[in-house]
């Protein structure tokens, strides 16, 4: 196996990974856990989010590698696999809301990621991420709780999981520019 098809495999694995990591954070890591609701942690000052903010916006990511290494016809199996593992490894109060918001997250995301990603892949990470992480957001805290109290940590929390994989994908895009490695 070339060593592409390998990194997406990794990158897969990772994303799909994420998706009941974030789940399980919800429910168990925080500054405070809300009584039958989320746990939080702070995402900036005065600003907290629930936990699980931080696997998802990493999620974005990771799918746009996915798609990056593995081609069209992985992506959008890891699209829908994802929402299916969502909803497997969701609370029961949150199967609705956390797999409608991933697969309409992840759907924005690839809309957005694909016919930027060849000429402008960082561009294309930050754009595609931004939209996914704000549908993402408003999705599943108005399909959860019936509010978007928590809107602001949300986008937040995720936007900062995009910006610290940024400097990765710069080196990820340096290094197949040296070695000729063009994406799938």
């Amino acid at each position: 196996m070339d060593r592409e098809r390998l990194e997406g495999f990794g990158f897969l694995a990772a994303f799909a990974a994420c998706i009941p990591a974030a789940n399980w954070l919800i429910g168990n890591v925080g500054t405070t856990c809300v009584p039958d609701g989320p746990c939080l942690i702070p995402v900036a000052p005065g600003i907290t989010a629930p936990s699980g903010v931080l696997m998802i916006g990493l999620a974005l990511v990771l799918r746009d590698m996915t798609q990056r290494r593995l081609g069209l016809g992985w992506a959008v199996a890891a699209i829908v696999g994802g929402a299916v593992l969502s909803i497997l490894v969701a609370p029961p109060a949150l199967v609705v809301a956390s797999g409608a918001a991933f697969l309409l997250s992840e759907l924005a995301d690839f809309a957005v990621y694909t016919p930027l990603q060849r000429r402008r892949l960082i561009l294309a990470v930050l754009a595609s991420s931004t939209v996914g992480l704000v549908i993402d957001s408003a999705v599943f805290l108005y399909l959860a709780f019936g509010n978007l109290d928590y809107f602001a940590g949300q986008v937040i929390g995720k936007a900062w999981m995009v910006v610290i994989a940024v400097p990765v994908i710069w080196w990820l895009r340096q290094r197949d520019r040296r070695l000729g490695i063009q994406p799938a």
